[in-house]
Protein backbone atom coordinates (compact mmCIF):
# COMPACT_ATOMS: atom_id res chain seq x y z
CA UNK A 1 0.00 0.00 0.00
CA UNK A 2 2.09 3.06 -1.09
CA UNK A 3 1.41 6.46 0.69
CA UNK A 4 1.63 8.45 -2.74
CA UNK A 5 -0.68 6.96 -5.31
CA UNK A 6 -3.81 4.13 -5.54
CA UNK A 7 -3.38 1.05 -7.26
CA UNK A 8 -5.03 0.84 -10.38
CA UNK A 9 -6.36 -1.86 -12.43
CA UNK A 10 -5.16 -2.28 -15.72
CA UNK A 11 -6.06 -5.08 -18.76
CA UNK A 12 -4.53 -8.32 -18.91
CA UNK A 13 -3.05 -7.00 -22.18
CA UNK A 14 -1.76 -4.25 -20.67
CA UNK A 15 -0.46 -5.99 -17.46
CA UNK A 16 1.47 -8.55 -19.82
CA UNK A 17 3.34 -5.43 -21.54
CA UNK A 18 4.55 -4.09 -18.16
CA UNK A 19 5.70 -7.67 -17.87
CA UNK A 20 7.94 -7.81 -20.86
CA UNK A 21 9.03 -4.29 -20.65
CA UNK A 22 9.16 -3.53 -16.66
CA UNK A 23 11.81 -0.68 -17.16
CA UNK A 24 10.61 3.05 -18.01
CA UNK A 25 13.42 3.28 -20.47
CA UNK A 26 11.99 0.70 -22.48
CA UNK A 27 8.53 2.25 -22.89
CA UNK A 28 9.76 5.61 -23.93
CA UNK A 29 7.58 7.33 -26.38
CA UNK A 30 8.73 11.31 -27.47
CA UNK A 31 6.28 13.98 -29.07
CA UNK A 32 7.10 17.17 -30.43
CA UNK A 33 5.42 19.63 -32.17
CA UNK A 34 5.66 23.17 -33.08
CA UNK A 35 2.59 25.01 -31.17
CA UNK A 36 1.28 28.15 -32.60
CA UNK A 37 1.14 30.61 -29.60
CA UNK A 38 0.75 34.09 -31.28
CA UNK A 39 -2.87 34.64 -29.12
CA UNK A 40 -0.14 33.42 -25.85
CA UNK A 41 2.20 36.32 -27.34
CA UNK A 42 -0.70 38.93 -27.56
CA UNK A 43 -2.41 38.05 -24.50
CA UNK A 44 1.02 38.07 -22.45
CA UNK A 45 1.82 41.21 -23.62
CA UNK A 46 -1.06 42.71 -22.47
CA UNK A 47 -0.65 41.11 -19.09
CA UNK A 48 2.69 43.12 -18.75
CA UNK A 49 1.18 46.33 -19.76
CA UNK A 50 -0.96 45.56 -16.95
CA UNK A 51 2.03 45.00 -14.35
CA UNK A 52 1.18 41.48 -14.26
CA UNK A 53 4.48 39.45 -14.12
CA UNK A 54 3.83 36.51 -15.88
CA UNK A 55 6.43 34.51 -17.98
CA UNK A 56 5.77 31.98 -20.82
CA UNK A 57 7.28 29.09 -18.65
CA UNK A 58 3.86 30.14 -16.20
CA UNK A 59 1.83 29.48 -19.33
CA UNK A 60 2.91 26.56 -19.76
CA UNK A 61 2.97 25.44 -16.32
CA UNK A 62 -0.57 26.17 -15.98
CA UNK A 63 -1.47 24.57 -19.23
CA UNK A 64 0.12 21.42 -18.83
CA UNK A 65 -1.70 21.76 -14.71
CA UNK A 66 -4.84 21.47 -16.13
CA UNK A 67 -4.54 19.05 -18.71
CA UNK A 68 -2.71 16.86 -16.51
CA UNK A 69 -6.51 17.63 -13.88
CA UNK A 70 -8.59 16.48 -16.61
CA UNK A 71 -6.37 13.82 -18.41
CA UNK A 72 -5.53 11.50 -15.05
CA UNK A 73 -3.69 8.60 -16.59
CA UNK A 74 -1.39 11.31 -17.65
CA UNK A 75 -0.79 11.41 -13.29
CA UNK A 76 -0.06 7.36 -13.52
CA UNK A 77 3.06 5.40 -13.26
CA UNK A 78 4.26 1.88 -12.70
CA UNK A 79 5.99 0.62 -10.15
CA UNK A 80 7.04 -2.85 -9.17
CA UNK A 81 4.72 -4.39 -12.10
CA UNK A 82 1.84 -2.51 -10.93
CA UNK A 83 0.22 0.59 -12.11
CA UNK A 84 -0.55 3.86 -9.62
CA UNK A 85 -2.30 6.96 -10.08
CA UNK A 86 -0.67 9.71 -7.85
CA UNK A 87 -3.21 11.20 -5.18
CA UNK A 88 -1.57 14.49 -6.03
CA UNK A 89 -0.83 16.84 -8.94
CA UNK A 90 2.71 18.17 -8.57
CA UNK A 91 4.67 19.72 -11.65
CA UNK A 92 8.67 20.31 -10.81
CA UNK A 93 11.85 21.89 -12.32
CA UNK A 94 15.69 22.41 -12.00
CA UNK A 95 16.80 25.56 -11.00
CA UNK A 96 19.60 27.54 -10.57
CA UNK A 97 20.84 29.46 -6.92
CA UNK A 98 22.16 31.85 -9.59
CA UNK A 99 22.42 32.44 -12.85
CA UNK A 100 26.06 31.05 -13.24
CA UNK A 101 27.72 28.20 -15.08
CA UNK A 102 29.15 27.19 -11.50
CA UNK A 103 25.81 27.70 -9.51
CA UNK A 104 24.20 25.05 -7.83
CA UNK A 105 21.28 23.21 -9.20
CA UNK A 106 18.34 22.98 -6.78
CA UNK A 107 15.10 20.49 -7.19
CA UNK A 108 11.59 22.61 -6.99
CA UNK A 109 8.32 21.19 -6.96
CA UNK A 110 5.03 22.75 -7.61
CA UNK A 111 1.84 21.28 -6.09
CA UNK A 112 -1.19 22.35 -7.37
CA UNK A 113 -4.87 22.74 -5.92
CA UNK A 114 -7.83 22.71 -8.09
CA UNK A 115 -8.66 25.91 -7.50
CA UNK A 116 -5.11 26.80 -8.91
CA UNK A 117 -4.98 29.02 -11.84
CA UNK A 118 -1.95 31.22 -13.84
CA UNK A 119 -2.05 33.71 -11.35
CA UNK A 120 -1.59 31.61 -8.00
CA UNK A 121 0.81 28.66 -9.90
CA UNK A 122 2.71 31.83 -10.99
CA UNK A 123 3.16 33.49 -7.40
CA UNK A 124 4.04 29.51 -6.16
CA UNK A 125 7.06 29.54 -8.58
CA UNK A 126 7.95 32.98 -8.68
CA UNK A 127 7.84 32.73 -4.14
CA UNK A 128 10.54 29.61 -4.55
CA UNK A 129 12.34 30.82 -7.24
CA UNK A 130 12.97 34.31 -5.28
CA UNK A 131 14.05 32.39 -2.10
CA UNK A 132 16.09 30.29 -3.63
CA UNK A 133 18.14 33.10 -5.58
CA UNK A 134 18.04 35.17 -2.44
CA UNK A 135 19.61 32.17 -0.51
CA UNK A 136 16.58 32.61 1.83
CA UNK A 137 15.94 29.04 1.12
CA UNK A 138 17.01 26.22 3.54
CA UNK A 139 17.70 22.68 2.39
CA UNK A 140 15.00 20.31 2.86
CA UNK A 141 13.69 17.24 1.38
CA UNK A 142 15.55 15.78 -1.03
CA UNK A 143 17.83 18.14 -1.71
CA UNK A 144 18.77 18.50 1.92
CA UNK A 145 19.48 14.30 1.32
CA UNK A 146 21.13 14.26 -1.60
CA UNK A 147 23.76 17.48 -0.14
CA UNK A 148 24.35 14.77 2.34
CA UNK A 149 25.16 11.44 0.56
CA UNK A 150 26.55 13.60 -2.70
CA UNK A 151 29.47 13.80 -0.25
CA UNK A 152 30.16 10.50 1.19
CA UNK A 153 32.74 8.30 -0.43
CA UNK A 154 31.76 5.34 -2.93
CA UNK A 155 32.52 2.27 -0.84
CA UNK A 156 29.64 4.13 1.35
CA UNK A 157 27.52 6.16 -1.12
CA UNK A 158 27.19 2.96 -3.58
CA UNK A 159 25.22 0.54 -1.33
CA UNK A 160 23.08 3.16 0.04
CA UNK A 161 21.91 4.29 -3.54
CA UNK A 162 21.14 0.35 -4.25
CA UNK A 163 19.27 0.34 -1.20
CA UNK A 164 17.38 3.72 -1.95
CA UNK A 165 16.38 1.95 -5.22
CA UNK A 166 14.72 -1.22 -3.62
CA UNK A 167 12.65 0.45 -1.10
CA UNK A 168 11.90 3.42 -3.89
CA UNK A 169 10.42 0.56 -5.91
CA UNK A 170 8.04 -0.92 -3.40
CA UNK A 171 7.31 2.77 -2.17
CA UNK A 172 8.73 2.86 1.39
CA UNK A 173 11.12 5.90 1.11
CA UNK A 174 11.09 8.43 4.06
CA UNK A 175 9.87 11.63 3.00
CA UNK A 176 13.78 12.86 3.20
CA UNK A 177 14.12 11.45 0.18
CA UNK A 178 10.68 11.68 -1.87
CA UNK A 179 9.88 15.48 -0.47
CA UNK A 180 11.26 18.29 -2.96
CA UNK A 181 12.55 15.52 -5.19
CA UNK A 182 11.38 15.96 -8.81
CA UNK A 183 11.08 12.02 -9.51
CA UNK A 184 8.46 11.56 -7.22
CA UNK A 185 5.82 14.53 -8.95
CA UNK A 186 3.86 14.01 -11.73
CA UNK A 187 5.23 15.91 -14.25
CA UNK A 188 9.25 17.51 -14.97
CA UNK A 189 9.47 20.37 -17.14
CA UNK A 190 12.34 22.15 -18.31
CA UNK A 191 12.29 25.57 -19.87
CA UNK A 192 15.00 25.32 -22.65
CA UNK A 193 13.87 28.11 -24.53
CA UNK A 194 15.38 30.14 -21.36
CA UNK A 195 18.86 28.87 -22.54
CA UNK A 196 17.83 29.53 -26.61
CA UNK A 197 17.50 25.62 -26.76
CA UNK A 198 14.89 23.64 -28.96
CA UNK A 199 12.62 21.45 -27.11
CA UNK A 200 14.98 18.33 -27.47
CA UNK A 201 14.32 14.52 -26.34
CA UNK A 202 15.06 14.06 -22.49
CA UNK A 203 14.88 10.43 -21.32
CA UNK A 204 13.05 9.57 -18.49
CA UNK A 205 14.24 7.81 -15.27
CA UNK A 206 13.65 4.13 -14.04
CA UNK A 207 14.01 5.37 -10.08
CA UNK A 208 10.46 7.35 -8.61
CA UNK A 209 7.61 7.91 -9.56
CA UNK A 210 7.06 10.32 -12.86
CA UNK A 211 6.44 8.88 -16.05
CA UNK A 212 6.55 12.17 -18.27
CA UNK A 213 8.97 15.31 -18.71
CA UNK A 214 8.34 18.13 -20.90
CA UNK A 215 10.82 20.45 -22.66
CA UNK A 216 9.96 23.44 -23.77
CA UNK A 217 12.29 25.28 -26.67
CA UNK A 218 12.63 29.06 -27.69
CA UNK A 219 9.66 31.16 -29.22
CA UNK A 220 10.68 31.95 -33.09
CA UNK A 221 8.88 33.66 -36.32
CA UNK A 222 7.80 31.23 -38.63
CA UNK A 223 6.63 31.48 -42.25
CA UNK A 224 2.67 29.23 -42.35
CA UNK A 225 0.15 29.29 -45.24
CA UNK A 226 -3.35 30.52 -43.71
CA UNK A 227 -6.43 28.86 -44.23
CA UNK A 228 -7.07 31.33 -47.20
CA UNK A 229 -4.16 30.11 -48.78
CA UNK A 230 -2.06 32.75 -47.65
CA UNK A 231 1.61 33.46 -45.98
CA UNK A 232 1.50 34.91 -42.92
CA UNK A 233 4.63 34.93 -39.89
CA UNK A 234 2.97 33.33 -36.59
CA UNK A 235 4.77 33.03 -33.10
CA UNK A 236 5.45 29.31 -32.49
CA UNK A 237 7.39 27.28 -30.15
CA UNK A 238 8.69 23.74 -29.73
CA UNK A 239 7.11 21.42 -27.39
CA UNK A 240 8.47 18.16 -26.53
CA UNK A 241 7.23 15.67 -24.16
CA UNK A 242 8.86 11.96 -23.48
CA UNK A 243 5.98 9.95 -21.81
CA UNK A 244 5.81 6.20 -20.46
CA UNK A 245 4.05 4.60 -23.10
CA UNK A 246 2.37 1.90 -20.19
CA UNK A 247 0.34 4.49 -18.80
CA UNK A 248 -2.12 5.15 -21.48
CA UNK A 249 -2.36 5.11 -25.16
CA UNK A 250 -0.93 6.61 -28.32
CA UNK A 251 -4.45 8.62 -28.78
CA UNK A 252 -4.77 9.72 -25.51
CA UNK A 253 -1.33 11.51 -25.85
CA UNK A 254 -2.23 12.64 -28.77
CA UNK A 255 -5.77 14.18 -27.62
CA UNK A 256 -3.58 15.71 -24.04
CA UNK A 257 -1.02 17.36 -26.45
CA UNK A 258 -3.84 18.77 -28.44
CA UNK A 259 -5.94 19.86 -25.10
CA UNK A 260 -2.08 22.00 -23.99
CA UNK A 261 -2.09 23.59 -28.14
CA UNK A 262 -5.60 24.56 -27.23
CA UNK A 263 -5.23 26.35 -24.31
CA UNK A 264 -2.57 28.35 -25.33
CA UNK A 265 -4.07 29.42 -28.45
CA UNK A 266 -7.37 30.11 -25.42
CA UNK A 267 -4.96 32.36 -23.14
CA UNK A 268 -8.08 33.45 -20.83
CA UNK A 269 -8.34 29.82 -19.91
CA UNK A 270 -5.47 30.02 -18.35
CA UNK A 271 -7.04 32.97 -15.77
CA UNK A 272 -9.78 30.23 -15.08
CA UNK A 273 -9.43 27.38 -12.23
CA UNK A 274 -7.05 24.33 -13.50
CA UNK A 275 -10.48 22.32 -12.64
CA UNK A 276 -12.94 23.90 -14.86
CA UNK A 277 -13.27 21.50 -17.56
CA UNK A 278 -12.21 22.42 -20.87
CA UNK A 279 -14.97 23.18 -23.80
Amino acid sequence: MRKDARRVDVTTLMQCCIDLKPTRKENEVFINRKIDITKLVEYMEKCKAEGKKYTYFHAFMTAIAKVIYHRPKLNRFVANRHMYEHKDIQLSFVAKVALDDKAEELMLVIPIDENDNMDSIAAKIAGKVEKLRSAQVEMEGANSTADFLGKLPNIIRVPIFFLIKILGKYGMLPASITDNNIYFTSMIISNLGSIRCGAIYHNLADFGTCSSLTTIGEISDEVVVNEKGKQEVRKVCEFGVTLDERIADGFYFARSVAMIEQILQDPVLLEEPVSKPIA
